[in-house]
């Protein structure tokens, strides 16, 4: 018997996107059952299209499947990731949390750990306060917040952020750096629920 995990992301040009993608596999790599879901996209055409990098990377992303209710039903855990917005979680990603309601009246996600990872343009661009805003509605969900910490060099090599894998965009795409501290971070999220479920073995 496993743990079931959803990776519930938004990402517009792709980093979140390729944050995501290793937080699976840190997940998977730790025993654990993966759905990678993306949310939908709520911005229009015209501002998809003026953006080259933003439309190549709707266009290569559209075989990932759409995140709905059932998978936050289904999962055990679960790591939800935004790019931010003047500091916050984009709308993208804030929709799909806000029509969770009818799940938190019935305690679905209560009890179940959690932990997010974003990405920004600037290194201190509002990574940590996007991270916090995601833990306000972990905290509303009744979740248990499972971030990174400093429990593994990964984190340090990555930046040093204890809340959760952050990506500064003016660097270009996530380096291995990051994406072995995101790795980790979705190890650590299944390890953590193995032990909750009494599956532990560490």
């Amino acid at each position: 018997m496993s743990v079931k995990v959803a990776v519930i992301y938004y990402s517009a040009t792709g980093n979140v996107h390729e944050l995501a993608q290793a937080v699976a596999e840190g997940a998977e790599k730790a025993g654990a059952e993966v759905r990678l879901r993306r949310v939908p996209e709520l911005a229009p055409d015209t501002a998809i299209d003026a953006n080259p990098a933003w439309r190549a990377h709707v266009d290569a992303t559209g075989e990932i499947g759409i995140a709905t209710l059932e998978d936050l039903e289904w999962a055990n855990a679960y790591a939800l990731g935004s790019p931010t917005r003047f500091g916050n979680v984009a709308a993208q990603l804030k929709q799909f949390i806000d029509t969770t309601g009818g799940l938190w009246q019935q305690g679905v996600m209560a009890d179940k750990p959690a932990t997010a990872f974003t990405s920004a343009h600037n290194l201190h661009g509002g990574n940590e306060s996007t991270l916090l805003a995601l833990y306000n509605s972990f905290h509303h969900w009744g979740s248990v917040i499972v971030s990174p910490g400093f429990t593994d060099a990964s984190v340090y090599a990555a930046g040093g952020n204890p809340y959760g894998t952050a990506h500064p965009g003016t660097n270009g795409a996530p380096q291995e750096n990051v994406l072995q501290a995101a790795r980790y971070q979705g190890a650590r999220l299944t390890r953590i629920a193995k032990r909750l479920k009494g599956l532990a073995t560490d």
